[in-house]
């Protein structure tokens, strides 16, 4: 199983001078110490407009950066939005392709497409539309990563003339594909595209099994063909994240962050929000009440599941669990709420020095038994893709100039 890190870059008011510059630097801290420590990915969000709940507007941005402080951790897009009213196409890929360079090729590109009103509205988007936007955008990225030149494209929802999208990313075909999915309904979108599932919702071992049989029976089936060059047949899931060796203590660091993001997300979707001017943090203060020493009275309890808040022990038995289901990445989240920066860092510290060892001891035995029972079913998928057919050097349209050039006889010409 591989491991992850997850940021929305939350940052509950009352804000004060200097909080998001404090916020994102202490999240690339953060990213920097994952990398030394051995996690595998460090994802990214893009949000906007969601004050509170997300201050990562140009993920981009954040992951170029991290790029440069990091060796080994590959840089997920977790997600990009892809829908042209959020992010032109073309530059979706020149990004992508430019952070895949300097990246030396350490980028994993998941989709998304928006869910609230809020940046839905914003862009202009009509919520009915969003899916079928983002899946013809994203299959558009693909084809521009691609091709030499991108023969052009006139669809449903963008159009554009044929140019050659600059830089191709290191990775070939293209970076790892990935959507990000809600419930089951998304996990056999993701299948039937061939993407890898971004699971970013918090179910159940037994719950994770189900999607795990759906996703996989999907990609072993003719229903699977793939919207980019290749397929990314793997399912991530995101647990919360707190760690410590007295488990009431891990649940004071972290219960009430992890708490947030769920109330936030869910607020932000069911009530009506005037901009600039929400109170989340306070109305999510105000209805929990006493509720963290609730879960640490419960945590006494012999039957008590951790769920990625806990102590060591906890978290090996949690993970045991979503490695049976056929999960192949958990995706910690760990940045939410007022969750303290040393409390994370000190989390992260010891399940690299408590944990990980054992699950990431078996990752290339189980990858490679994967893939290679998986071969023929990605090889017949591939076979099912019509793919956008590269133009004849002599059908590639002239691009004429803006301005004709004039010929000067020499013999006419004055000084």
């Amino acid at each position: 199983m591989r491991f992850g890190v997850f940021y929305e870059l939350q940052l509950p008011k009352p804000w004060n001078e200097g909080d998001e510059h404090r916020l994102f630097h202490e999240a690339l801290d953060q990213v920097v110490l994952a990398d030394r420590l051995g996690f595998d990915y460090a994802w990214e969000v893009e949000h906007h407009f969601l004050d509170e709940y997300s201050h990562s507007s140009a993920p981009e941005v954040f992951l170029a950066c991290a790029a440069g402080r990091t060796e080994r951790i590959r840089l997920g897009h977790g997600i990009r939005q892809v829908i042209p009213n959020y992010n032109h196409p073309a530059r979706t890929a020149e990004g992508l392709a430019t952070l895949d360079l300097v990246s030396n090729g350490r980028v994993d590109f998941g989709i998304g497409e928006g869910a609230t009103r809020l940046e839905l509205g914003g862009f202009g988007i009509p919520a009915k539309e969003k899916r079928a936007m983002s899946l013809e955008a994203a299959e558009q990225i693909a084809n521009m990563m691609t091709l030499d030149p991108y023969p052009g494209f006139e669809g449903g929802y963008f159009s554009m003339p044929c140019r050659n999208v600059l830089p191709k990313p290191l990775q070939k075909p293209h970076p790892p594909m990935w959507i990000a999915c809600t419930n089951r309904d998304t996990i056999r979108v993701a299948a039937r595209n061939g993407l890898g599932a971004l699971a970013f919702s918090f179910v159940d071992p037994d719950e994770a099994k189900t999607w795990s049989e759906i996703y996989y029976d999907i990609i072993r089936s003719d229903e699977c063909v793939p919207l980019g060059h290749s397929v990314n047949a793997n399912i991530a899931m995101v647990s919360s994240f707190s760690l410590h060796h007295d488990r009431a203590e891990a649940i004071r660091r972290g219960h009430e962050g992890f708490e947030f993001f769920g109330y936030a997300l869910r607020a932000l979707v069911t009530h009506d929000t005037v901009p600039g001017r929400t109170r989340l943090w306070q109305e999510y203060q105000e209805s929990r009440g006493n509720r963290t020493e609730e879960v640490i009275e419960a945590s006494r309890n012999p039957s008590y599941q951790a769920a990625g808040i806990g102590t060591p022990d906890d978290m090996r038995a949690h993970l045991a669990e979503y490695q049976s289901a056929g999960v192949d990445q958990i995706i910690f989240m760990q940045q939410a709420g007022r969750n303290r920066h040393e409390h994370i860092c000190e989390s992260l510290q010891l399940f690299a020095d408590e944990v990980m060892e054992p699950f990431a001891a078996q990752v290339e035995s189980r990858e490679r038994a994967k893939a290679e029972e998986l071969a023929p079913f990605v090889e017949a998928a591939m076979a099912r893709k019509q793919c956008m057919a590269p133009l004849e050097d002599e059908d590639i349209p002239i691009v004429r100039a803006s301005v004709k050039q004039v010929e000067v006889n020499r013999g006419d010409a004055r000084g």
